[in-house]
């Protein structure tokens, strides 16, 4: 059985938002487990088998995936039906790997640097600059409501995630926030929201 570790509020929500949204909660165990906090609170969970006590991670038998653009891209694949990722064939599944491995290889890391206050030549020549990135989803979310296309994707989920969650902290334009305002308009957010509530 599929089982995923999980700490709310962390960037494992995103991957619990996911199994929502693929509507296959029944089929994935979720551990909760604590990690360590950026604040200094939390610890480690010994029953989490991620190398270095983070989530998400997701095991699958003896096999495991981690790393948020890696999980989502074995579920997409292994859920199809939801329609949320592009299989194999599909005319768009060379665009969907590129945002998934956009947002970890560009996008979340040039934000934490821009947030530390980290500057140098070598960054922007290699990763690019906060700027940049933003130019980048900007000028493809002027042009259609969601990165590829008319139909929100596993990739949307991902890329809008840091926006959720840090709000005004990550500037933005008026096509990105209307674009997270629209993925954050989710019946699977809503049914988390409000088991949240109820919980």
């Amino acid at each position: 059985m599929l089982t995923f570790y999980h700490s709310p509020n962390s960037r494992s929500t995103s991957i619990a938002q996911l199994i929502e949204e693929l509507g296959v909660s029944q089929q994935i165990r979720t551990i909760e487990v604590t990690v360590t906090r950026q604040d200094g609170t939390g610890a480690r969970d010994p029953r989490n088998p991620h190398p270095e006590g983070k989530v998400p991670y997701l095991t699958d038998g003896e096999d495991f995936v981690r790393e948020r653009g890696a999980i989502i891209l074995y579920l997409t694949d292994r859920f199809p039906n939801s329609g949320l990722g592009r299989s194999v064939g599909d005319p768009q599944r060379g665009r969907y790997l590129s945002w998934l491995n956009w947002y970890q290889g560009v996008l979340e890391p040039v934000a934490i640097l821009r947030w530390a206050g980290v500057e140098h030549p070598a960054i922007h020549a290699s990763l690019r600059d906060y700027d940049t990135a933003i130019q980048r989803l900007d000028e493809v979310l002027i042009a259609q409501p969601y990165l590829l296309g008319d139909r929100y994707s596993a990739a949307d989920l991902l890329c809008a995630s840091p926006f959720a969650w840090f709000g005004d902290q990550m500037p933005r334009t008026p096509a990105l926030r209307d674009w997270v305002a629209r993925c954050q308009d989710r019946p699977a957010l809503r049914r988390m929201h409000d088991d949240a509530i109820a919980g």
